[in-house]
């Protein structure tokens, strides 16, 4: 693909709606009213969204499969996935913490929560931030094998449907 003035424009654009996307999932986690306990609502609450999750990304392969430009659909598509993923994941760390303050290392913040979330989910070990007690400990596996999961499986087939999208495509000349 080269990358002319009009292809340029295409990846800006393309860039912008995934950071605009993230930015969104991180204002809407900032807003959300996570003032209620954790118990089988907040339980609930994770297991929907993460049936959501999967649904988001299923409709995306076939999306990307479907698009003229694949990778860049490929990438807006992660740009939406991984975040909302993780923000699920904070949302219920944030709730547990208030419920039982003695479930972490420390009180989390929203923002403490989702820092948690990340550093689980990039495998860089814990460090400030520690589950403390069975109910954190068992949120936080959780959260670590739908982590290779993300990774693996939900990478591997948005690739496959990038690779798909690609093949129905004609051939091009030049780079």
């Amino acid at each position: 693909m080269g990358y002319g003035g009009s292809s340029r424009a295409l990846v800006l654009g393309h860039l912008l709606r995934a950071c605009g996307v993230m930015a969104l999932i991180t204002w809407l986690y900032y807003l959300a009213p996570l003032d209620y306990g954790f118990g089988a609502v907040a339980v609930v609450a994770l297991a929907g969204g993460l049936v959501l999750f999967g649904w988001l990304v299923l409709r995306q392969v076939g999306a990307i499969a479907r698009s003229v430009h694949p990778r860049l659909r490929a990438m807006e598509a992660m740009a939406a996935a991984v975040p909302l993923f993780l923000v699920l994941f904070a949302s219920t760390y944030v709730l547990l913490s208030r419920d039982r303050p003695a479930s972490f290392s420390e009180p989390l913040s929203r923002t403490d929560a989702l820092y948690f979330a990340v550093t689980v989910f990039a495998t860089v070990g814990f460090g400030d931030i520690a589950p403390a007690d069975g109910a954190a400990r068992a949120l936080t596996t959780v959260q670590m094998v739908a982590d290779l999961i993300v990774v693996g499986l939900v990478a591997k087939v948005l690739l496959g449907a990038v690779q798909t999208g690609l093949s129905r495509q004609p051939e091009r000349s030049g780079p």
